[in-house]
């Protein structure tokens, strides 16, 4: 087997995207056989792969795996893996692996719910949020104020933010009367609160966020708040030749496995299902 880049082989073993992995690199956090990491190395299975001092364990092409999750976010969690304050996060409840780590695709911020992907491959990952995918988020919001055709038309020719100009692919109404309506609107890019900026800058409040849409996945009606779901072989296969990756040998769950997670998603979906218990009053 030939010898593969760095950041490649850093992304498909779970560790983040293949952008987070060249920056990691760049502050000088990986070591390879005792002596510094650098953009551009190449390694092999012998290689001795640190980060910070720890050793790293590597998955190579011919034994890697491309599963992917979604996920229906509920409001209050944040999308890092951990919280300094002690708070909920995505990774919470997702299930566990046997190599690699779950990577999201993108983020959500605390107060948006919906649709969030989770993947094995590092590569999907980076394919999926680089800008040159052009792959579309669509977001259902709740605003309150007046919203005219004007206004919805400037969202969609842009807006100049802090960081930036932009825009609205696409703005729907959804539903709705009086000062709340329910828009459906679809973003190229995934700028930190972008949505609810692009609404504010026109004076309207956003008062409930949620994506329903990213690239060519919904969220299913069959998962619940704060469950997931994962994709079939079919379904990650198509994905991934869409995205134009390398076809890889589909992860085939064995039977036993299979009974955990289907416990585990029932498990979810009644705590769901039952609300929060209160213990009784003294």
């Amino acid at each position: 087997m030939s010898d593969e880049k760095l950041q490649k082989v850093l992304a498909r073993s779970g560790l983040g995207s293949r952008r987070e992995m060249e920056r990691w690199i760049e502050e000088g956090r990986f070591s390879i056989d005792g002596n510094p990491a650098g953009l551009g190395d190449r390694i092999g299975p012998d290689a001795r792969v640190t980060l910070d001092g720890r050793p790293v364990k590597l998955v190579f092409e011919r034994e890697s795996q491309r599963r992917v999750l979604i996920y229906n976010k509920p409001l209050g969690e944040i999308s890092t893996r951990h919280d300094p304050e002690g708070r909920k996060t995505v990774f919470d409840h997702l299930p566990p692996l046997s190599q690699g780590r779950w990577i999201a695709i993108g983020r959500l911020d605390i107060n948006t719910t919906g649709l969030l992907l989770f993947t094995t491959d590092g590569e999907l990952a980076n394919a999926m949020m680089h800008p040159s995918a052009q792959i579309d988020r669509e977001y259902a919001v709740r605003v309150l104020g007046n919203v005219d055709e004007p206004m919805i038309e400037r969202l969609k020719e842009g807006v100049l933010l802090e960081d930036g100009m932009a825009r609205f692919t696409d703005v729907q109404f959804f539903d709705g009367e009086g000062a709340n309506k329910w828009f459906h609107c679809v973003v190229m890019e995934g700028r930190n609160r972008e949505v609810r900026r692009l609404w504010e800058s026109q004076g309207v409040q956003v008062s409930r966020l949620k994506r329903v849409r990213y690239g060519p996945l919904f969220l299913p009606s069959d998962v619940p708040v704060g469950t997931w779901k994962e994709l079939t072989v079919k379904e990650v296969a198509g994905l991934g030749k869409m995205l134009g990756l390398q076809e890889k040998k589909p992860t085939r769950l064995k039977s036993s496995e299979k009974e955990v997670l289907q416990r585990r998603y029932k498990r979810q979906r009644s705590r769901r299902e039952e609300g929060p218990r209160h213990k009784p009053k003294a």
